[in-house]
């Protein structure tokens, strides 16, 4: 295996089971294990547990982040199609929340700076996608939205908060 194999399979055993015990319940020989890349190479790849929280939470946000702008940008009411593709994602059967928040919760002000610019991002993106002429606080106002309807569905998963949130999304771009 090659290192970008290793990488690879690192990420992918490091998404499962931090997004799915927490960051802090989950060791580096639990990775090694999980991913069945020997200790030396993981340690090489990710000198620190806090290099692979780092690098997992980077490409959890590219992917997330772009999915999201796909659905939104691509459809003909962008804002209420942001709900619409949280509803699918809070639908899935490994839902766990918002894995920078989860992040952010267990490991505070020492969490890794992608938390913070996974949340700017996001609330630029809905700021990209607000019609023109809209007030300025809306994007802020549906960033609050998202994050709600995220943190029910954490807590009672399936779409139902998504909706809801759409709902109250519609109502303030009618006004």
């Amino acid at each position: 295996m090659d290192d970008e194999e290793a990488r690879t399979r690192l990420l992918d055993a490091a998404e499962e089971l931090f997004y799915r015990h927490g960051i802090q319940a989950v060791g580096m020989d639990r990775i090694r294990t999980t991913s069945g890349v020997p200790l030396k190479r993981l340690y090489r790849l990710y000198p620190a547990k806090e290099s692979l929280v780092t690098a997992y939470l980077e490409r959890r946000d590219r992917r997330w982040t772009a999915g999201l702008r796909e659905a939104a940008t691509g459809a003909a009411e962008p804002v209420p199609a942001v709900f619409d593709w949280l509803a699918r994602w809070f639908s899935e059967p490994d839902f766990r929340g918002c894995a920078f928040l989860n992040a952010y919760g267990e490991l505070g002000e020492a969490a890794p700076e992608v938390v913070r610019v996974h949340k700017a991002e996001l609330r630029a993106l809905l700021a990209e996608l607000v019609p023109a002429g809209a007030p300025p606080t809306l994007a802020d106002q549906l960033l609050i939205l998202v994050e709600g309807a995220t943190t029910v569905a954490a807590l009672s998963p399936g779409p139902e908060p998504a909706l809801r949130a759409r709902e109250v999304a519609e109502a303030l771009l009618r006004q």
